[in-house]
């Protein structure tokens, strides 16, 4: 008897977690897995997602029909000065988690799951808690090589720590090490997809010379200032030796716009600037030879399940770092090349020339991506909700 047949027949499922994609999406699609391996033995999913009101979870939950609800929470900012951690807005943040935690509470003990899954995000700690006192298992999802901080306060609280690389093992603490096993981090069925001929007919790539590489630069939905100004300083470099799809977030089209306006005729038919790619993503990755990106857990995810070579401009902000240590683990082992620190278009151009040049380079490269790539991280995570469920 399977795993799943043993389960009750409507499977009723806490979610919490959220605030930004990396950690919103990876839920989002462990819960679409979850409910079709249900679905193929004639059993139900009941979600219940606890996140904030403010956060992307607030809008996802409620349009895949997911019931939502929110409780109190308290974000830290974080600084490498101690004595600024006691600000006034973390003292006056901190405060409201003790009521986040008793809201959350009354919302397990009513719900009943079967399991909790938290997925990071300053909501996942009150919910995380609640999870403890109702004497619910609790699974964890780590997203980047580290533990985020929400999860290090409820490892300990914890029946599996599911992580994304191998590398997290020997990093977390002693004691909480047998809960853990690698899944991966889970990546949307459609991204893994695409087809490069459907990028370039939706987005009316016709210009292209595909005799070239193509190069797709992308600084998230809003874009990044920073990469667009460093592709900026070597853009007609770029052009004569490959294609371009720039996603350059809403706020900074117009002003690039007009950069693109000047270049020269023969360059600026293989330049394709937009400010957001939506649907048309797992084409556009199908299409590229090349990503230069930021280095979010979400979007390593993606580039190793397809094997994409990149080259990663870390956000410098990013919470703990982590995107600079994604982008120094992938390059360890010759996956990616990562720029850190105050990168200009000279150590842009130092890095992407010999993989435009070089198709080898480009090939072994996105054979080691592949080798970090976790395809099926989905069905991995939903077989430790299953197994933390069934005890």
């Amino acid at each position: 008897m399977s795993e799943t047949s043993r389960l009750p027949n409507a499977f009723r499922l806490v979610v919490t977690g959220g605030g930004t994609g990396g950690h919103t999406y990876p839920a989002l699609t462990a819960i679409r897995t979850l409910q079709a391996r249900l679905a193929a033995d004639g059993r139900t999913l009941d979600v219940l997602w606890i996140g904030t009101p403010d956060g992307l979870e607030a809008r996802v939950a409620p349009a895949e029909g997911i019931r939502f609800e929110t409780v109190a929470t308290g974000k830290i900012r974080r600084s490498a000065n101690p004595l600024k951690m006691v600000s006034p807005a973390n003292v006056r943040d901190m405060a409201r988690v003790p009521l986040g935690v008793i809201q959350a509470r009354k919302l397990v003990s009513d719900f009943r799951p079967d399991v909790v899954l938290a997925t990071g995000g300053y909501v996942a700690v009150p919910a995380g808690l609640a999870a403890r006192m109702c004497k619910r298992p609790l699974v964890l999802h780590e997203q980047t090589v580290r533990l985020g901080l929400a999860n290090r306060k409820l490892a300990g609280s914890a029946a599996r720590i599911a992580v994304s690389s191998e590398s997290t093992l020997p990093l977390l603490p002693e004691p909480v090490r047998p809960a853990a096993v690698v899944t991966g981090n889970p990546v949307r069925p459609e991204v893994l997809s695409g087809h490069p001929d459907k990028a370039v007919a939706a987005l009316g790539l016709h210009a292209f010379d595909r005799r070239l590489p193509t190069v797709y630069v992308t600084g998230g939905a809003q874009g990044s200032q920073q990469i667009n100004d460093v592709v900026g300083e070597v853009l007609p470099w770029l052009l004569e030796r490959a294609n371009v799809v720039h996603q350059c977030g809403p706020a900074h089209h117009d002003v690039l716009s007009a950069r693109a306006a000047e270049l020269p005729a023969g360059l600026v038919s293989r330049y394709h600037l937009t400010p957001f790619v939506g649907p048309e993503l797992p084409d556009v990755l199908a299409l590229a030879d090349l990503v230069i990106s930021r280095s979010g857990a979400g979007t390593l995810a993606e580039l190793t399940a397809l094997g994409k070579p990149a080259v990663f401009i870390p956000l410098a902000s990013a919470a703990g770092n982590e995107q600079a240590h994604n982008a120094r683990h992938l390059e360890e082992s010759g996956a990616a090349v990562a720029l850190l620190g105050d990168v200009t278009g000279g150590h842009l151009r130092k890095a992407v020339g010999p993989l435009l040049d070089d198709p080898a380079r480009r090939d072994a490269m996105a054979y080691a991506a592949r080798g970090h790539g976790r395809p099926d991280a989905a069905d991995r995570l939903v077989d430790v909700l299953l197994s933390a469920a069934s005890g």
